[in-house]
């Protein structure tokens, strides 16, 4: 029996040496579902018969990259490592960077490459071990299309070298990636014709002594700040252009909302020729600023989230929860746990996925055509990263207990930070918890996440003074804000949903049963 690292290109290999050449250097290997079938399938057809068939048909896929492979006549058997679709919706990707140099030794495990895709950037392990001998698409290339190659991979370091001067060319750049075209060679734009210039339109004659009164409007007077009107004639503004305030008065600050238009040239000294060609100002000379670049997870969240604002009849409900119990019991738990640290947000998952199942109608979506109601509660908990918001999922969360959610929770919450999330780790999902207060946010309210169909939104608790049985008594208290698609919930089912998660947080016992 051979392990897949022992099989390249349709030969048999001991781990010494090369056994067979190779038969599969006038094929191409394919991507469809023939092309795809499992390796443990090839192996258990072939362990026992001593046939040896070509691997034209078959695909190691790892969970990262796909494998492809060629034996060529003048090169050392290789293994080519293409950029694969890594979710549904992606089509090119961004390498972000290299964690090997080439003839750096790969090893099962190693981190190969950070990818950032539509989705989000994560960390690329190597799909076959050996030797890392040709990097094709350098760290920083955006854009690069699905199926585009991106290394090479030998079995032997002496073979690094036979790729020094390596290129992708039709040939072996397969896939249905498109090099893009060379930058046209830049030459020096055809000289302007010369145009005639324009005749000025005749003007009205006027009267010796009297001049042609300013065009008549509804209301000529503006009314506008002393600093303003000041600031307005130092920038040459027509204030007539500025929108006023709530009170129908320019002010000073609203002088940057005036539109952009090219200033009067001044009149040239005599005998000094006019400009020619000069073109208008397009942008107002204001503080400085900084044009950033959209990444593709920038792009993808813009696009989800004005879709779901805009396709998607958002209502939203608020609840007042007291969380004195929880704190307590949470406080209890800490001291007693050495190895566990539980948030407030441990506590929110595990009620907001209970109260789905009491209320399944939460815990669904939008198909269309249908409503599909989801038995299980994958909760997707937003965390915040510096190129954006991400989802990772705690599948089953109505079945965990508060321990592990915590423990998983901070395991995605560090990996998502890290740009390590795999693809199953954030691409799904029921339901939806957004927690703000560790910045001091009290409520808020947050767009769905589609399709799904409700989102909890959460704030920082605060202290109240609420009735009690000796008068008022200070309290902790949440607000609650659940945002929902009225297409799949009703207002009165959202509030039954609401109120399911209070008696669940103002009586933690409820999670215990």
């Amino acid at each position: 029996m051979f392990s897949r690292s022992m099989i390249i290109c349709g030969l048999r290999r001991s781990p010494a040496r090369l056994i067979a050449p190779s038969v599969c250097a006038a094929s191409e290997l394919g991507t469809s579902p023939a092309h795809t079938r499992s390796w443990s399938s090839w192996r258990h057809r072939h362990r026992d018969n001593g046939v040896h068939e070509p691997l034209s048909s078959v695909i190691p896929v790892g969970p990262l990259l796909r494998v492809q492979c060629r034996g060529l006549a003048d090169l050392p058997p290789h293994v080519k490592v293409t950029l694969p679709a890594l979710s549904p919706t992606m089509e090119q990707g961004t390498i972000v960077s290299w964690a090997k140099k080439e003839g750096d030794r790969l090893n099962d495990g190693d981190l190969l490459a950070e990818i950032e895709t539509d989705k989000a950037t994560m960390g690329f392990e190597t799909p076959e071990e050996g030797y890392l001998a040709k990097i094709l698409i350098e760290a920083g290339a955006k854009d690069v299309p699905v199926g585009r190659l991106l290394c090479i991979i030998v079995d032997e370091e002496a073979d690094v070298a036979a790729f020094k001067d390596f290129k992708a060319d039709a040939s072996t750049d397969k896939g249905g990636a498109k090099q893009a075209p060379p930058p046209p060679t830049p030459s020096a734009p055809p000289p302007p014709q010369p145009q005639a210039a324009p005749t000025p339109p005749a003007a009205a004659p006027v009267s010796p002594g009297r001049q042609a009164p300013p065009p008549s409007s509804p209301s000529s007077r503006v009314l506008a700040s002393p600093l303003a009107r000041r600031l307005a004639a130092e920038k040459g503004l027509d204030l007539k252009t500025v929108p006023a305030g709530s009170d129908g008065i320019v002010r000073s600050g609203q002088l940057s909302m005036a539109p952009v238009s090219a200033a009067p040239p001044s009149a040239p000294a005599a005998g000094a020729p006019a400009a020619v060609g000069a073109a208008p100002a397009t942008v107002a000379a204001t503080a400085p600023f900084d044009d950033l670049a959209l990444s593709a997870m920038r792009k993808t969240i813009a696009k989800r989230l004005v879709e779901s604002k805009t396709t998607l009849p958002h209502y939203y409900l608020t609840s007042e929860v007291r969380l004195d119990r929880v704190l307590a019991v949470r406080e209890r738990l800490n001291k007693d746990q050495k190895d566990v640290r539980l948030s407030v947000n441990d506590f929110l998952i595990k009620a907001a996925s209970l109260a789905c199942l009491v209320v399944p109608e939460v815990n669904s979506a939008w198909m269309g055509d249908f409503i599909r109601q989801y038995n299980s509660v994958d909760m997707s908990i937003a965390v915040s990263t510096d190129k954006g918001l991400i989802t990772p999922i705690i599948f089953g969360a109505e079945q965990k207990g508060i321990g592990a959610i915590s423990k998983e929770m901070k395991a995605l919450a560090a990996k998502a930070r890290d740009g390590k999330l795999q693809p199953h780790e954030f691409q799904g999902g029921t339901f939806c918890l957004s927690n703000l207060g560790m910045y001091g946010i009290f409520s808020f309210s947050a767009i769905i996440n589609p399709p799904q169909s409700a989102i909890l939104a959460v704030g920082t608790t605060q202290t109240k003074y609420v009735p009690g049985a000796n008068g008022p008594e200070p309290a902790q208290m949440l607000y609650a804000t659940l945002s929902c698609d009225h297409r799949v919930i009703d207002g009165a089912v959202g509030a039954q949903w609401l109120k399911e998660l209070k008696q669940n947080l103002e009586n933690p016992e409820r999670m215990l049963l």
